[in-house]
């Protein structure tokens, strides 16, 4: 067995975030000899994502097939190199738990593992095995190594792999009906208004009646809005008609503050012109990149993680239940774009309009499937202007 072996790890997304998988490979430090190759596909996420998942890949396989040896990782990746070791801190959520899983598997080794950047063109095998990945996942297959390998890797499923289809019956899906919130004065005005607290206008008001109209006498096993008082008062509109789901004896109202707007930081309370006119480098940041925040405010790939978060905690707590979720333009195109596995990019080709519903299915043990999208029939035409 070898007394020390190299990790090469990557890992690439397809958009940034997009369609993303990661490669990695534990060779003997002497010969040179491979000893394993791991890669697999993760859905849609960002590169620094996919990277952290190249670098647990392998050290999970450097621990089957060289659990004693003496570890050196090398990476492309700056970033990971440098938080992994102990010189950059760790500020985005979605890297946190990625870095502690890795931390975890050096701490369970007998030597300190160390990490050593390299550039691009000397990381191409693990490049290739990612690119390997994401084309396999791309054509509905998995990815499977082209040498042998010892142990076996088990194989990566990927969305397209676990996907139900019309022969085999998925397991029962907790439905989300998301709610967009009724007129305020600043959707009249095209501003942004994230974190404003705007009320609903007289057509708002209206547009919220005619919403709860359209869900009367459906079951639900909870109301669950935003604590913006432009959502809170569309579902207080709401629940009076609504039923409780079986075993319920009443529909469950639930305020969750991660259910909130994107805040717009520097831009809130500005229409896009104004933003534009003050900002016009930030905004221009701001557009081409989800990571990008605006000044002072939450990006856009921060919301659709916290949306995911709390979507996840409210199917947990009530699996196969129907939820009624009262809430924003953006926290409902991050779940279209998460049932999508679409990425951000999709909310500039997405339009949602005012006291809409959009329905999605969440499947435990398979994709979600969107059933519905802006649906606005419930409304007159009036009431549709000030979007």
């Amino acid at each position: 067995m070898a007394a020390k072996v190299v990790i090469e790890a990557d890992g690439g997304s397809r958009g940034n975030p997009g369609p993303a998988g990661y490669g990695a490979l534990v060779r003997d430090a002497d010969s040179g000899a491979l000893l394993a190759e791991r890669a697999g596909a993760i859905g849609v996420a960002t590169n620094n994502v996919a990277e952290y998942q190249g670098l647990i890949a392998g050290l999970r396989a450097a621990a089957e097939v060289a659990p004693d040896a003496d570890v050196e990782v090398r990476m492309d990746s700056k970033l990971v190199v440098e938080q992994m070791s102990g010189r950059w801190k760790i500020k985005h959520p979605a890297m946190r738990p990625l870095a502690a899983e890795a931390a975890e598997l050096v701490a369970a080794r007998p030597a300190p593992v160390r990490y050593r950047w390299i550039p691009r063109e000397r990381n191409k095998d693990a490049d290739r095995l990612a690119n390997e990945a994401m084309d396999a996942a791309a054509a509905g297959r998995t990815w499977e190594p082209s040498t042998p390998q010892s142990p076996d890797p088990a194989p990566v499923e990927t969305p397209a792999t676990r996907r139900p289809t019309g022969w085999v019956a998925p397991a029962p899906a907790t439905w989300t009906v998301l709610l967009r919130h009724g007129q305020t004065k600043v959707s009249v005005e095209k501003r942004f208004g994230g974190l404003v607290d705007a009320p609903l206008t007289e057509v708002g008001l209206a547009q919220a009646a005619a919403a709860g109209a359209r869900l009367r006498g459906e079951a639900f096993d909870a109301v669950i809005t935003s604590p913006l008082r432009r959502a809170r008062r569309t579902a207080e509109a709401a629940l009076p008609g609504l039923v409780p789901a079986a075993g319920r004896d009443e529909v469950e109202f639930v305020v969750d503050e991660q259910l909130r707007e994107t805040d717009f930081g520097a831009w809130e309370g500005l229409t896009f012109a104004e933003a534009r006119e003050r900002h016009p480098d930030e905004l221009s940041a701001w557009l081409a990149d989800p990571a990008v925040p605006p000044p002072g405010g939450e990006s856009l790939a921060a919301t659709i993680e916290r949306v995911r978060l709390a979507l996840d905690r409210h199917r947990a707590e009530r699996p196969g239940g129907r939820l009624l979720v009262v809430t924003h333009m953006g926290p409902i195109k991050s779940a279209a774009s998460l049932a999508l596995a679409a990425g951000p990019a999709v909310f500039y080709r997405l339009h949602l309009g005012l006291a809409s519903l959009t329905t999605i299915a969440w499947y435990a043990d398979g994709p979600a499937v969107l059933h519905a999208f802006n649906d606005v029939s419930h409304l007159p035409g009036a009431s549709l202007a000030g979007e």
